[in-house]
């Protein structure tokens, strides 16, 4: 995994409930490895093809080769509907909550953290012990003021509001630089992600 700058952002035992592939003994999120990532992707075959959902298509190649190579079933999540409950997964790996402005916030990527795959396994694998708390416990929480127009709150994403902001002056430095609330995050400053790679993504959601 290291070698595609992936890594492990979590994982856990999946219940009945959790929709996992159907066998699934240990289900496994993978995002992407920082410093380094938007290097590596940006180099490979999907970004200089020219045709759409650069990410998606890398990841989908990558991580469904790594399922191949350990024989086991990959799960993403785009290609729906129906959807692969990421968010939900991401909770029960102990790993990610919800944040003081209600998206997710993970131990190392803070407000930055995104989920390129899972991997399904048939095996129970024992996994470490996740974080006793969650990070914001402990944080000053400079989220909750960072959003010019409160887009962001403990209530929810407002995203009629965040767009009007994004079509406006002041908000291209959202679109260059990615959001203000995730960039404030204090996780997020030390996981490394580039800036070109939050402005390739405010692009997708805001073209």
């Amino acid at each position: 995994m290291r070698a595609h700058h992936l890594d492990i952002f979590g994982a856990f035992h999946p219940g009945p409930g959790d929709d996992a592939p159907a066998g699934t003994e240990t289900l496994v999120l993978l995002g992407p490895r920082e410093p380094g990532f938007w290097a590596h992707v940006t180099a490979e075959p999907e970004f200089t093809d020219r045709k759409p959902d650069p990410m998606d298509r890398w990841s989908r190649r990558v991580i469904g080769r790594l399922a191949c190579d350990l024989g086991v079933k990959a799960r993403f999540p785009f290609g729906g509907p129906p959807f692969a409950p990421f968010i939900r997964w991401a909770t029960r790996t102990g790993r990610a909550w919800t944040s003081p402005v209600s998206i997710l916030v993970h131990d190392v990527a803070g407000l930055m953290v995104s989920y390129r795959g899972a991997l399904a396994l048939k095996e129970r694998i024992a996994l470490p012990e996740p974080p006793a708390a969650p990070p914001c416990e402990t944080c000053h929480k400079p989220c909750l003021t960072a959003c010019p127009v409160s887009a962001l709150t403990p209530q929810g994403y407002d995203t009629i509001v965040c767009h009007a902001y994004l079509d406006t002056v002041p908000g291209e430095a959202c679109l260059s630089a990615g959001c203000a609330v995730r960039r404030a995050c204090p996780l997020s400053q030390s996981y490394g992600r580039q800036p070109a790679q939050s402005a390739f993504h405010m692009r997708s959601f805001h073209p």
